[in-house]
């Protein structure tokens, strides 16, 4: 990590419908100072051009720099990989992030990062964080759950991952979309410890 930034947060997207948890993570990680590492995968990118209106680029440095663009990153401090890019910090011990969170996250991976394959730069890098003993944090997005999904999340679970499913509460009386975004991307940065402004706390005032 470096000095410039707080906290160092990899934030991995998968072929799950709402990306647009991600997004807003993604924005808020920037606006705390947090050096935040993006790695998407193919479907993710599928995904995305489904559930948003985004123009989705085909090339990682082009995700780099539009997302850099779009949440007013500074030099240096959003980094994006390919899910081949072996050389990657995030693929050793020794350039772990301090946290990471899959969001969404498919029960494909799910099940892949439960089993430690490490097909994929985004398995390896959460094998990695796992072995590190850094937090994960799993979001997944399905419903119902079989029982061989609620399995792979025990087994994670088991093994110090935070199973976090994106599942938005109603008593701030939420008025948009937008709002129930909020509300569960509130809720990952205070498991991260990451300072936020987006939901106060249930019975503690803010300062």
């Amino acid at each position: 990590m470096s000095q410039q930034f707080d906290k160092t947060i990899c934030v991995a997207m998968t072929g799950a419908s709402g990306i647009q948890y991600a997004l807003r993570l993604i924005e808020c990680l920037v606006q705390a100072n947090c050096e935040v590492y993006v790695l998407m995968s193919k479907p993710a990118r599928i995904v995305m051009g489904m559930d948003t209106d985004l123009n989705v680029p085909s090339r990682t440095a082009q995700v780099q720099s539009q997302f850099s663009e779009s949440y007013g990153a500074r030099e240096g401090q959003l980094k994006a990989f390919g899910q081949e890019e072996w050389t990657a910090p995030v693929a050793s011990g020794s350039g772990a992030p301090d946290a990471m969170v899959i969001c969404p996250c498919t029960t494909g991976t799910l099940a892949s990062v439960a089993a430690g394959t490490c097909n994929s730069l985004l398995e390896r890098a959460a094998d990695v964080v796992i072995k590190e003993g850094r937090k994960l944090i799993v979001m997944p997005r399905e419903m119902p759950f079989s029982l061989i999904h609620l399995e792979n999340m025990t087994r994670l679970a088991r093994a110090g991952v935070i199973i976090m499913p994106p599942n938005p509460a109603f008593y701030n009386l939420p008025e948009t979309v937008d709002d129930l975004v909020d509300f569960v991307v509130a809720r990952v940065l205070d498991q991260l410890d990451v300072k936020q402004a987006l939901m106060p706390r249930w019975g503690i005032e803010e300062e």
